[in-house]
């Protein structure tokens, strides 16, 4: 297995370094599901928040990262959890980091997340926590 840093992953998805693009296409291609690559949770959150921050379209971004889960030869860490977030993502207006914040909480048994932020607690599954709880 080899892990893979968000530059490299993001230079797969975008091409738009033509000198990188070369080694990166060799290394995806190389990469089996015996010897896949590896990319974290906090990969996962980098990506979005870069492919986010060059204004792509929010289901562009989740597309994207339905691909790097649906790829046989890569391992997301905590695929089913990251998975669910995509999808929260993909139909809310919660960042991705709440939405896999809510469902790594979920995914570890909490039976809710508080928050103060108000679209997390509307579109990621929080609950918004008031002076009176």
């Amino acid at each position: 297995m080899i892990g893979l840093d968000t530059n490299i992953i993001l230079r797969f998805l975008l091409t738009d370094d033509p000198k990188q693009a070369i080694p990166v296409r060799k290394l995806f291609q190389a990469l089996t599901a015996e010897r896949p690559g590896w990319i974290s949770t906090t990969t996962m959150v980098e990506i979005e928040w870069v492919l986010t921050g060059k204004s792509m379209p929010r289901g562009t971004v989740a597309q994207l990262l339905t691909i790097l889960l649906s790829m046989d030869t890569l391992i997301v860490d905590q695929r089913g959890t990251v998975a669910e977030a995509v999808q929260q993502f993909r139909s809310g207006r919660a960042d991705f980091a709440d939405c896999l914040i809510s469902a790594a909480a979920r995914a570890a048994g909490c039976s809710e997340v508080m928050t103060f932020d108000r679209v997390a607690a509307r579109d990621a599954g929080m609950r918004l926590l008031t002076e009176t709880v």
